[in-house]
């Protein structure tokens, strides 16, 4: 009998392999055992090979916390586009997105951010996110500001804000559509500031 060989995936293509291969390991066990050793024996592919494409822990960490970022940006970027171009309508698309974004991912994201704390890594990561994110709000909602503009301070607050809300969400201290509802106030509040 002989054997078929192995394809070789491309190095994307591994590497989204991996990561779904650590998202789904997370979900089955949690964070604590995710290991790039474990990560190699649960996708089938050599400790080297896990090794080369994440470096650390850590690096497998941030991964996945770019890839869970980069996901929620496709989301919230079509949410953004089909909504209606009205002061209220974006502010509810913000909200509402940012929510669901993270209920989404659940547990799994904040368990992969506590397992970060406080490295490099993350903190380069999530800073990133964090700018980019800012900058989004910016451009969506400049033309609903008035003559005073945007503040720079309050989207910050908006960002602190949609992080607590949807982490209590996610943790069931209160509902979804608490963490929406008042995310969009605070937005339209932000927006009257500026009137």
């Amino acid at each position: 009998m002989t054997s078929t060989p192995r394809r070789r995936l491309s190095r994307e293509a591994r590497t989204r392999q991996l990561l779904d291969a650590a998202w789904q390991l997370i979900a089955d066990e949690g964070t604590d055992a995710l290991t790039l050793i474990h990560l190699g024996e649960v996708a089938g592919v050599t400790k080297p090979l896990v090794y080369d494409h994440f470096g650390s822990r850590n690096g497998l960490l941030a991964a996945l916390y770019e890839d869970y970022d980069a996901r929620q940006t496709a989301l919230f970027d079509a949410a953004i586009a089909a909504s209606e171009p009205t002061r209220k309508a974006k502010a509810h698309v913000l909200a509402t997105s940012y929510v669901d974004c993270v209920l989404t991912q659940g547990r799994d994201i904040a368990d992969v951010l506590a397992a970060l704390t406080g490295s490099p890594e993350l903190l380069a990561v999530k800073r990133r996110y964090q700018l980019a994110f800012i900058e989004k709000c910016l451009a969506v909602l400049a033309p609903f500001a008035g003559p005073a503009g945007l503040s720079i301070a309050g989207l910050w607050g908006f960002l602190g804000a949609a992080e607590a809300l949807s982490n209590a969400a996610v943790a069931g201290d209160i509902t979804a559509e608490q963490a929406r509802g008042e995310l969009e106030l605070s937005l339209l509040a932000l927006l009257a500031r500026t009137d």
